[in-house]
């Protein structure tokens, strides 16, 4: 009897289980411009965070080849820029590297979740201008044909914020 009286106080470990939901990653898909139904894969796609000598690393590569691709936004900041380059590292003259910029516009909220895991961060584009669109410092022609908010709250990683035609 009195054993299970000295184990009563004990807490759970202090361990952030994996699957808890943490600050989500902007979520963005990509589409036929032509077929605006039809999600289209970019083909060595890298994305720099403004100021980064590294790209994103998603699924394990820098070169993203797909049709969708998660990017973290600043937890500090109202604003992240990234620099979109497709077919990155080409030499091929008839389908050369090509960047196009976004910045992003949203407000943050932080969230606790618990000891172990502390807070997580949600972000909500802002509805007067969620992102800026240019085009590299040396003009190339924006590959983003159109670019669309599906969802400005980027709550979780299971749906799709940003949509992107080309």
């Amino acid at each position: 009897m009195i054993s299970c009286l000295s184990f009563s106080g004990c807490e759970k470990d202090d361990i952030c289980d994996a699957n808890t939901v943490t600050t989500p990653r902007l979520v963005i898909t990509f589409y036929d411009y032509n077929n605006a139904s039809v999600e289209k894969n970019v083909t060595n796609l890298s994305i720099f965070a403004d100021g980064m000598e590294e790209a994103v690393t998603f699924s394990g590569s820098t070169l993203i080849n797909g049709s969708t691709v998660s990017i973290p936004l600043k937890v500090n900041a109202e604003t992240t820029k990234f620099h979109f380059i497709l077919n990155y590292g080409s030499t091929n003259v008839i389908v050369p590297a090509n960047e196009d910029i976004i910045t992003f516009n949203y407000t943050t909220e932080n969230i606790y979740v618990s000891r172990a895991c502390g807070f997580k961060t949600n972000y909500t584009l802002k509805s007067d201008n969620p992102f800026v669109h240019t085009d590299a410092a040396t003009p190339d022609l924006k590959w983003m044909q159109y670019v669309a908010v599906k969802n400005s709250l980027i709550a979780n990683e299971n749906e799709t914020h940003l949509e992107i035609y080309f």
